[in-house]
């Protein structure tokens, strides 16, 4: 899951606490928790009992931390491509204003402080799989996937899906069926949300010297995955409605999302612009939160 930061501001100090602050992401971090936060409702039939609120708080807790050591984490080893792009320039990483060390230090006591509440107040297996998602996002993806191949998005999105399964798993203690569709359906999203950013990136990408799929593809090639993306995104979100999840107000929430989302993608195909493929990106993050806040609302008002 990604945000563009250009609008960041470019200040030319930060105190120490928003420098630390600004390494943890804070608003890809919102969105990490809201997926879990979902995830953990779905889980729990109707209204639920103050424990299980208890639960949930806790939960949401211990995954923040862990999610921001691993986008920490990300800032060490990517400081220098970050200083290349103006997307990711003003981190304090890139910029010089917290060392490497300072940084890792701060990563790790996030990581540890994390996965010991969810260890001791959740249960292990929620510990396991926040652990296995740090693991996933700030080394298999970054370190290796990444600078690999253009496909680094696709399979490291694995990564990025994982929040609904974590809730899921800190209110039953296992993964479900359908803690497994919220899955597919990030899983499914996370390509065209990024590839529409780099698309009117691309010569940052370019600078970096990342093989991102619209630099070795080019940008035709990269639209018409972003069409046949949000193609197979459509089917995928009518699975909670099919598998019985949801009702009537989930399915038609999500076919007016996923029909717009089409819209854009095709639009994108047949006449690009920087323009255009900004507003998809910040359309695609409408189209999840709108459409995980519709399974919110149809599993207790219908």
């Amino acid at each position: 899951m990604n945000q563009d930061a250009s609008t960041a501001p470019l200040l030319p100090t930060m105190s120490v606490v928003r420098q630390f602050h600004a390494l943890t992401k804070p608003r890809v971090i919102q969105l990490i928790v809201f997926c879990a936060l979902i995830g953990m409702v779905l889980a729990v039939p109707g209204m639920p009992s103050l424990a299980q609120a208890g639960l949930a708080a806790t939960a949401c807790f211990g995954i923040w931390l862990v999610s921001a050591a691993a986008a920490a984490f990300n800032c060490i080893v990517e400081q220098h491509i970050d200083a290349k792009m103006k997307r990711t320039a003003w981190r304090p990483t890139a910029r010089g204003q917290l060392s490497n060390l300072q940084t890792l230090v701060f990563s790790a006591l996030l990581c540890a402080a994390g996965s010991a509440i969810l260890f001791l107040w959740v249960n292990p297996l929620t510990m396991w799989l926040t652990f296995a998602t740090f693991v996933g996002y700030a080394v298999i993806y970054t370190v290796i996937l990444k600078p690999l191949t253009p496909q680094n998005i696709v399979i490291g999105g694995a990564s990025g899906a994982m929040p609904p399964v974590l809730g899921w798993a800190a209110m039953t203690g296992d993964v479900g069926p359908e803690a497994l569709i919220l899955f597919l359906i990030i899983f499914l999203w996370t390509p065209p949300h990024f590839w529409a950013l780099a698309l009117y990136r691309v010569e940052d990408y370019r600078k970096s010297g990342l093989p991102m799929l619209p630099v070795t593809h080019g940008s035709e090639f990269t639209r018409l995955q972003i069409l046949l993306y949000t193609g197979v995104l459509f089917a995928a979100c009518l699975l909670p409605f099919v598998y019985g999840m949801s009702s009537w107000l989930y399915l038609l929430t999500a076919i007016v999302l996923s029909i717009w989302f089409c819209a854009y993608a095709w639009r994108l195909l047949r006449n690009y612009s920087d323009a255009l493929a900004r507003t998809t990106f910040r359309f695609s993050l409408i189209h999840l939160s709108a459409l995980f806040a519709a399974l919110l609302l149809d599993h207790y008002l219908l």
